[in-house]
């Protein structure tokens, strides 16, 4: 809380300087215009720069004696939209006290304290006539303003100040409140406490300014306006992840107070705690059966968005098994829906009904290819696709059943495929060798025959992302199982051309490891053996040669 002193204001410590001002019935003004403010906070702030350089003002005493019809004379309102409905204008008279300080300002150090400055009142709300009271607040680099108020209104509203003018201290005229950190907001919450209907007042208001006011009537102990306040930011909208946040922080600072917030924090948070797994369940489902294509491609990205940005959350961890369950639930369920529609599709007489009776189907199996590639792409996102690539590999009656299809209607399969590869091979999902192995022998075979329409008809098909993907999973494998995949794939390749996969690459590395690394390795050994014989011959060498030189010691020899 600001630092409250009961003192007396002193003539030439002051500078009266009233504006336009507005009251209500009371004798009070309830909102203050923070043009208003900001002007007086400009010009005091240039009046308190300090000038060394400069002499003492020598015109001061003439400025003392300057006729106070002269100076009103000179005065405009500037503000006097203010004035609302149902109010009066009120000026009360412009006095101005000599400051006898006032030649110490120009005299001080370049960088003044600011509890050294000359306080000046530079604003005045209130009716002095019929107020029994006044309250200094005093801001930065002492910035003050006055207000005409009454004590009764003071003590009815506020807890504060009815702790401050009690009984003992009820003669009373003068209360002091140092280091306001916001005056604008302190006057306009006085003000608030005159003001019947405070809620048609904070609606004109933006919720950054009924935070600030909601702060000082904490300060206050103002409890209609803490009520009316919290009212309000339980109706308005809250613009932006930042404004929200600034909401949830204030409310729960007040709700550790225990003042009753329950209301506002309920539009982010929930008393009746509702599964994850179920409602996750819900949207997704919701998503799944969605037959408007562009909302539903729209709400497939903002959904995968969402989620990703929850895996990066350490306190999201824990619901990542129930989510994962949810989601490879979904998985089955499209599976089953296309095999269904496979089956439907791939029967003898489909192909002489209707374009009626066909054109559901295929749509239908696009629609449930698509899902698939969503669920896919989202459990690849949270490293959990292995169990997928295991579903997906062990998917040999749908193989067989996509080979009856026309292109048009089963090449949306091959994009789960493709999606597979690329995982293996930016080892975003880890399956066993296995099924790697299952997975190249069930559907490599059909995504080379569906390769030409998925790299016209799949706006998402990146064909050198794809066969990257492709030749890394190959050569994963043992060799034996690469040359034969890769044999398979050159016969189609040769045949086919830009229709095939280019595997190229993974076919050079099969070939450097079968045809030349066994050779390198043969020439490393053979000279890892010489260069053991060279060692070894070396050795001996260097032996007898010590053994020499020990008998030379022995029996010295001389030739003469």
């Amino acid at each position: 809380m600001a630092e409250i002193r009961l003192t007396r204001v002193e003539q030439g410590q002051t500078k009266i300087r009233n504006v336009p001002i507005a009251v209500t019935p009371e004798g009070f003004w309830c909102c203050p215009s923070p043009v208003v403010f900001q002007k007086t906070l400009k010009s005091q702030n240039t009046l308190n720069k300090p000038k060394p350089s400069s002499p003492p003002p020598k015109t001061t005493p003439q400025k003392k004696h300057t006729p106070l019809s002269e100076r009103r004379t000179t005065f405009t309102p500037s503000r006097s939209g203010v004035i609302s409905d149902g109010q009066r204008p009120f000026h009360t008279e412009t006095t101005e006290v000599p400051a006898l300080s006032a030649p110490v300002v120009t005299e001080r150090a370049p960088k003044p304290k600011v509890d050294a400055l000359p306080r000046k009142v530079a604003i005045e709300f209130g009716e002095p006539g019929t107020s029994d009271m006044k309250v200094i607040l005093i801001g930065r680099q002492g910035f003050c303003v006055k207000l005409s108020v009454h004590k009764n209104v003071l003590i009815e509203h506020s807890s504060f100040f009815a702790d401050k003018l009690s009984d003992e201290q009820s003669s009373l005229s003068c209360l002091e409140i140092d280091d306001c950190e916001d005056v604008e907001i302190y006057v306009e919450t006085v003000g608030l406490m005159y003001c019947k209907e405070m809620k048609q007042r904070l609606m004109k208001q933006s919720v950054s300014r009924v935070l600030r006011i909601l702060k000082v009537a904490e300060l206050f102990g103002f409890n209609s306006c803490i009520h009316s306040s919290l009212e309000y930011l339980e109706a308005v909208p809250w613009v932006g992840e930042e404004e929200e946040e600034k909401v949830i922080s204030s409310i729960l600072r007040l709700q550790g107070e225990g003042i009753g917030v329950t209301p506002v924090l309920k539009r982010v948070s929930s008393d009746i705690v509702k599964p994850t797994k179920d409602t996750l369940s819900e949207i997704i489902e919701l998503v799944l059966k969605s037959n408007e294509d562009r909302s539903r491609r729209e709400m497939k990205s903002v959904v995968l968005k969402l989620l990703r940005e929850n895996n990066g959350l350490p306190s999201y961890a824990g619901s990542v098994d129930i989510c994962n369950e949810t989601i490879y639930g979904s998985c089955r369920s499209c599976l089953n829906s296309l095999l269904s529609l496979f089956k439907q599709a791939a029967e003898p007489d489909f192909a002489d009904k209707p374009m009626d009776s066909k054109d559901p189907v295929v749509k239908q199996i696009a629609l449930q290819s698509d899902n698939l590639s969503w669920l896919l792409e989202i459990l690849a996102d949270r490293q959990a696709a292995d169990e997928f690539a295991v579903l997906w590999a062990n998917q040999q009656e749908l193989t067989v059943l996509h080979a009856k299809l026309p292109l048009v209607s089963r090449y949306h399969v091959s994009c789960i495929t493709a999606r597979l590869f690329v995982g293996i091979g930016r080892g975003e999902l880890l399956p066993s060798k296995d099924t790697r192995q299952l997975l190249l022998q069930t559907w490599l075979q059909p995504l080379i025959n569906d390769y030409s329409w998925l790299q016209h008809g799949c706006r998402s098909f990146d064909r050198k992302v794809v066969e990257e993907g492709i030749g890394r999973t190959i050569l994963t494998l043992p060799l034996e199982d690469q040359q034969s995949i890769l044999l398979s794939w050159l016969g189609n390749f040769l045949k086919a051309g830009d229709n095939c996969p280019n595997l190229q690459r993974a076919f050079e590395v099969w070939w450097r490891r079968t045809f030349v690394r066994p050779y390198v390795e043969a020439q490393r050994n053979l000279l890892q053996s010489v260069r053991e014989v060279h060692c070894n011959i070396n050795d001996h060498d260097q032996s007898k040669q010590s053994e020499e030189s020990v008998l030379d010691g022995v029996f010295p020899f001389s030739e003469s």
